[in-house]
C-alpha cells in the first residue's frame, strides 16, 4: 500500500473506532457497518492493484476508492463524522457486488482481510442500504455506477 493510502486507512481506521467507542457510536444502529469501513477500503486499493481483475472492474473499483478519499461527498463525514462513510459503504457494496457478478468472487475474498464472509456481508449492506442512506440516493448512485460501466 503506498504511504499517502496507508496514511489514509490508518487514520480512517482510528476515526471509526474512537466514534464507535463513543457513546454516540454504541448507540448507533449502523455502527457495526460503519467499523468494516476500513477494511472495505482495504479492499478496495487491493483488488485494484490485483492484475487478474479485469481492466473494466478496476474502473469501477477505482471510482469507489476516489469517492472514500474525495472531500466532496453525498453524506459527509465532515459534517456528520464517521456516519457520513454510509454511503461509501453502499457505494463499495454495489462496486463488489458488481464485480462479485461479472468475475470470479474469489478473486474479492482473496483480499478481503475482514472476519465476516465478503460474499455475505456484500448481500447484508446491499439489502438494508435503503434504510442506510435511503432509497433515493440508492437508486441514484446504482445509475451513476451503471453509467460508469459503458
Amino acid at each position: 500500500m503506498h504511504d499517502q493510502h496507508r496514511d489514509f486507512y490508518q487514520g480512517l481506521r482510528k476515526k471509526v473506532v474512537q466514534w464507535a467507542s463513543s457513546g454516540e457510536g454504541q448507540d448507533n444502529r449502523w455502527t457495526e457497518y460503519i467499523l468494516i469501513v476500513p477494511d472495505l477500503f482495504h479492499l478496495l486499493w487491493k483488488l485494484t492493484l490485483d492484475p487478474e481483475v479485469p481492466r473494466k472492474t478496476k474502473v469501477k473499483l477505482g471510482i469507489a476508492l476516489a469517492y472514500f478519499i474525495s472531500p466532496i461527498d453525498l453524506i459527509p463525514e465532515g459534517i456528520l463524522g464517521p456516519l457520513g462513510y454510509t454511503d461509501d459503504l453502499v457505494i463499495t457494496a454495489l462496486v463488489l457486488n458488481m464485480m462479485i457478478n461479472e468475475t470470479d468472487p474469489y478473486l474479492v475474498q482473496k483480499h478481503w482481510a475482514g472476519e465476516e464472509d465478503i460474499l455475505i456481508l456484500v448481500k447484508r449492506i446491499i439489502e438494508t442500504a435503503d434504510q442506510m442512506i435511503g432509497g433515493g440516493l440508492v437508486n441514484k448512485i446504482k445509475a451513476i455506477l451503471k453509467l460508469s460501466g459503458k
